[in-house]
């Protein structure tokens, strides 16, 4: 047989869709040190009048702090990078100035990034990524998912080496892709000061460092201060600490003051004058103090028992004096609270990735309870944030609109919603706005802040006032109008429960407010169900809460939806929300 000829023309075309088929991707950098436009290196105290982009104390430490504590402050643990992108693939490229790796610790840890992503309902998500560690260190992040529902990119966070200082640091992703770097948050932070523990010895990744995981946790900064084998309570490093604005301060150094010349007096003494140095800065900021984590083998040698035992038991003295005296704002987290074992440590003292989730669980309780952000057991009574809408507007950047407005207009009424409410009118003002000639008409004159956020739900609204949007302000009313979005996902037991845990939360926040705590609106082809809802909701009310059912302005007699009043069913129109205006106006006496 003989055999077929191939034309020219067609091995030609052949090799044109291979060639076609291997040509590399196009990447665009992303260089932070050398971005002018946003600054997006979160857990850092200081960004201005640093020796080199990624240290964690300014250049003028270098004199008045010890050369082990400025040395380790060039490491990048607790710093991080927020992103958000479309890119299937993200290449991370770097340079570092120590070594790769430590005898108890990897390289992955001591010098590898960690990447993590967030879904539009605020979940978070790890990402797997191949690295190479030469000169230059590489990571790769491919086959990302481009689409979380509706929303065609997702936000991303990537924390740095945790034992190495960063020279040089791009971002690369497909030059066809969507790339914004997303500035710092502007809550304040929790800074924590301690020793390699808290520095991050010994996680396998930087995203299991205790901070890390407190992070993401605590949905707030964190600021991250520890400095291996040199957490010991110095006034010198105190007085850094004081010039960052704080949520809570954090001191976990008792594992680098347990030798002979730190026992007794000269323990209390540290301990003591540290947090005084701190409320004489910041009086109502509050301070928890942590007890030595012990030895996991301490059940064989009797001397590693001794000795934390030993300071822990200062610790208890100093803090019972301090409770006994009248200081306020001071708190405590026991070796029993964190509650190590004997599986949960590398070396006898640095924690594995157990020992890491532990410390993490102990200080989020703790915290949450300080700050009072805690949650319940159920997704409705669970804290969290979102980014359902991100094509009509930034979830994050409203929740920072709404703090600055309060704080220069002090609303005296407060309306908090979801897209009913946000697309409504009024302040901060949004992009769309389908009845703000009734909002002008009915809530302008009376000082009324629009703290509707579009596709919220029952706990993003809980988020939302744990993170300070009832807070500095004394509004007289409140009117509460939310959980229409929570009725494709959750039981009317959850919704109705969740509902009763933000009120508890927001009448901790304003206890002498007077709240219109408004029933679901109705919609479309969930009459019914709204309508048994809302007989639920109507049974919570308590001191100061008054139920308000709007749905006979929005139903015909048959008990379905007016049409007519509806944009899509859902949202009311112009004419809707002016019948929704004035009955609800009838209700904010003056």
């Amino acid at each position: 047989m003989k055999r077929k000829l191939v034309s020219g023309v067609a091995v030609l075309l052949f090799l044109m869709n291979v060639c076609a088929a291997q040509a590399p991707r196009v990447f665009k950098s992303w260089v932070p040190a050398e971005d002018n436009t946003v600054y997006a290196l979160e857990g850092q105290g200081w960004k201005d009048g640093l020796d080199l982009y990624y240290d964690r104390l300014p250049q003028r430490a270098e004199d008045k702090v010890r050369t082990a504590v400025w040395n380790l402050s060039g490491n990048s643990a607790g710093l991080s990078l927020r992103f958000r992108t479309d890119a299937d693939e993200i290449v991370v490229k770097y340079t570092v100035r120590g070594v790769l790796a430590m005898p108890h610790m990897p390289a992955t840890g001591v010098s590898g990034v960690d990447m993590y992503a967030k879904s539009i309902d605020g979940k978070w998500m790890w990402c797997a990524g191949k690295y190479n560690f030469n000169d230059t260190i590489v990571y790769r992040f491919s086959n990302l998912n481009k689409y979380d529902q509706h929303v065609k990119n997702t936000d991303y966070t990537l924390y740095l080496p945790l034992y190495n200082s960063v020279k040089w640091l791009s971002v690369e992703v497909p030059e066809e892709s969507l790339f914004k770097p997303l500035p710092v948050r502007k809550a304040a932070p929790i800074v924590i000061y301690g020793t390699s523990i808290a520095q991050g010895a010994c996680a396998s990744r930087p995203g299991m460092a205790w901070t890390n995981i407190l992070e993401r946790k605590m949905e707030r900064p964190v600021i991250n201060l520890g400095f291996s084998g040199n957490g010991r309570l110095e006034k010198e490093v105190v007085d850094f600490v004081t010039e960052i604005d704080a949520s809570v301060y954090v001191l976990d150094c008792l594992p680098n003051l347990i030798g002979k010349e730190y026992r007794g007096a000269e323990l209390k003494k540290r301990i003591t004058e540290t947090v005084k140095q701190l409320q004489r800065t910041h009086p109502d900021v509050p301070v928890l103090l942590t007890a030595h984590d012990g030895y996991s083998n301490d059940e064989t040698s009797a001397a590693a028992k001794e000795s934390y035992e030993q300071v822990n038991a200062t610790l208890q003295e100093v803090v019972d004096s301090m409770w006994k005296a009248g200081v306020k704002h001071i708190s405590l987290l026991t070796k029993e609270e964190i509650g190590q074992d004997l599986e949960s440590m590398v070396d006898g003292t640095h924690p594995t990735d157990l020992g890491m989730m532990k410390y993490a669980d102990a200080y989020t309780k703790k915290l949450k309870s300080i700050l009072n952000e805690t949650g319940g057991n159920t997704v409705t009574t669970t804290p969290v944030t979102q980014r359902r809408d991100a094509a009509t507007y930034d979830w994050e950047t409203r929740h920072q609109e709404v703090l600055a407005y309060n704080k220069t207009h002090r609303p005296k009424v407060v309306f908090i919603g979801n897209s009913i409410t946000h697309f409504w009118g009024g302040n901060p003002e949004a992009r769309v706005k389908n009845g703000s000639l009734s909002w002008e008409k009915y809530f302008e004159p009376k000082r009324a802040v629009n703290m509707g956020f579009g596709w919220d739900r029952v706990e993003n609204v809980l988020w939302r006032v744990q993170h300070g949007e009832l807070d500095g302000i004394s509004p007289g009313y409140i009117v509460l109008m939310i959980g229409t979005n929570n009725l494709q996902l959750n039981s009317d037991t959850e919704i109705v429960d969740g509902l009763k845990y933000l009120l508890q939360t927001i009448r901790t926040k304003q206890p002498d407010a007077q709240i219109l705590l408004m029933g679901i609106l109705p919609r479309r082809n969930m009459e019914e169900r709204v309508a048994r809802i809302n007989r639920l909701i109507a049974a919570i009310p308590g001191e100061k809460i008054q139920f308000l059912d709007a749905g006979k302005l929005f139903l015909k007699p048959d008990g379905k939806i007016e049409e007519h009043l509806f944009s899509d069913g859902l949202h009311p129109n112009q004419e809707g929300y002016e019948g929704l205006g004035a009955l609800i106006s009838q209700y904010l006496k003056k």
